[in-house]
């Protein structure tokens, strides 16, 4: 049976820290949903209705450009161990890039990456779980290096220029904001 709440309490939150994958889903106002898994050390549970997460350099960048035109944003974690549960979180988000103000702020939170291209700062509306009967147990294992190959035989001067080429518009010609002001 679904639980909600209007914030986030401390046994949710523990939930989320216990998690390694999350996923995050926009859509912009007409065009492709998109869902997003996400790794790494890239979450922080600000306070109890606010989460920052760090978006690193991916094939595409679906994300910033949908909540730039639609701040609405959800968010699910799953029990792939333990006990069933799956969490998911509604909210509005907002896209911060390296030249916004709150970027310092933010970047303070998490270890660099160099292929950080924006954090999103979420704000939790309601706070949903149901059961997870169906989803499956799966075991960590670790996390893959590749991107910390691919970040390095980019270096500093790749990054952007692969940003310019593969991260400017998405797969619905939305302009994502990543090297121009909004």
């Amino acid at each position: 049976m679904a639980k909600q709440y209007p914030s986030l309490n401390d046994d949710l939150i523990r939930f989320i820290k216990h998690q390694k994958m999350y996923f995050v889903g926009t859509a912009a106002n007409n065009g492709t949903v998109n869902v997003s898994p996400k790794g790494y050390d890239s979450l922080r549970v600000v306070d109890t209705n606010r989460i920052v997460w760090l978006n690193i350099t991916g094939s595409g960048n679906e994300t910033a450009a949908h909540l730039a035109q639609n701040t609405r944003m959800t968010m699910m974690f799953c029990a792939f161990d333990g006990n069933p549960r799956i969490l998911r979180l509604y909210g509005k988000a907002v896209s911060i890039h390296p030249r916004d103000p709150q970027w310092d702020e933010l970047s303070a939170m998490f270890e660099p990456h160099a292929s950080a291209r924006q954090y999103v700062d979420f704000s939790i509306e309601m706070a949903q779980t149901s059961c997870g009967f169906g989803v499956p147990f799966y075991e960590f294992k670790e996390e893959r290096d590749n991107m910390d190959r691919w970040v390095a035989a980019k270096g500093e001067v790749g990054i952007p220029e692969y940003w310019e080429k593969e991260n400017q518009f998405s797969i619905d010609g939305l302009p994502t904001h990543i090297l121009k002001d909004k």
